[in-house]
């Protein structure tokens, strides 16, 4: 993802010897800037109702209680917006990729942490409701020993990876997505990549995976749930919304070298996917800190 290098790398306090590390904050506000590192973490926030949550291409506003697990290496930050309050709870859990050892995750009993972790590349949002069953286990983390809290890890892990309502927040990391050498799905994704910005054709992608037209269509559908326009159309604003985010380039310039060749139908298209406008989602990201 060659945009991060105009975003802050954060160097975590996390060593290769350490198996996570835990921050438990009182803060006035949130003024770390718009960031990445290759860590997962997860972000429980106690009390911080109006702050701005900015994850990949995503931004919401939270609510009083707020649970989400960061990726590695997907941009993130929480900004200063409409919180009142000064004594917000903020509670990180910090850990690296190789937590747990890849054979160990193929085990039957670790199958729904390791789908979670794979999820964690567009950022999750759970619901208020598992927050709160959650919320004694966050806070009682800091006053565990090593291995209690360890433990106590294991089990937040395990309550996020069977939890109901997850969200996945941010679009444009699906560039990480893994597929079978031989799957056509990953032709056509490394394709549409690549090639985002020019006119791309049913014709021709279809030809390139030895599909008719029609085959290729029911193909697209089972696999993404999405018809090919919708598909490339989600490519192109994954994209656009990182630039709006990252570049000094007016809406209509992004238009274009995201591969709409009329700013009417870009910004249609980018309100039916990010429900607001392209100006508007520039406008929400200004006076964010970024290392540029």
């Amino acid at each position: 993802m060659s945009e991060l290098e105009n975003i802050l790398r954060e160097i975590t306090p996390l060593s290769p010897e350490d198996s996570f590390l835990v921050f438990d904050r009182i803060k006035a506000s949130f003024d770390f800037p718009y960031h990445y590192h290759p860590e997962i973490e997860i972000n429980f926030i106690y009390k911080g109702k109006g702050y701005r949550r900015m994850v990949g291409d995503h931004t919401g506003e939270i609510g009083n209680i707020e649970l989400v697990l960061v990726g590695p290496n997907l941009p993130h930050c929480w900004a200063n917006y409409r919180c009142k309050n000064r004594k917000t709870h903020e509670i990180t859990i910090q850990f690296n990729q190789d937590f747990f050892h890849q054979s160990l995750m193929e085990k039957n009993i670790l199958k729904p942490i390791n789908n979670l972790m794979k999820d964690s590349i567009r950022g999750i949002l759970f619901s208020a409701e598992t927050a709160e069953k959650l919320k004694d286990s966050f806070l009682n983390l800091s006053k565990m020993n090593s291995f209690e809290s360890f433990i106590e890890i294991m089990k937040i892990l395990n309550e996020l990876a069977v939890a109901e309502n997850k969200i996945l927040l941010s679009s444009y990391s699906i560039e990480l997505e893994t597929f079978a050498d031989n799957d056509k799905m990953k032709i056509i994704h490394d394709f549409v990549h690549k090639n985002f910005e020019n006119k791309i054709t049913l014709d021709k992608v279809a030809s390139m995976v030895n599909m008719s037209n029609v085959t290729f269509n029911r193909f697209i559908k089972k696999r993404t749930g999405k018809t090919f326009i919708n598909y490339l159309n989600e490519i192109r604003i994954s994209y656009a919304a990182r630039w709006l985010m990252e570049k000094n380039l007016t809406v209509f310039e992004i238009a274009f070298e995201a591969g709409f060749n009329n700013i009417a139908n870009f910004n249609k298209v980018f309100k039916s996917i990010k429900k607001t406008t392209p100006t508007e989602f520039k406008e929400q990201f200004k006076g964010v800190k970024k290392i540029e």
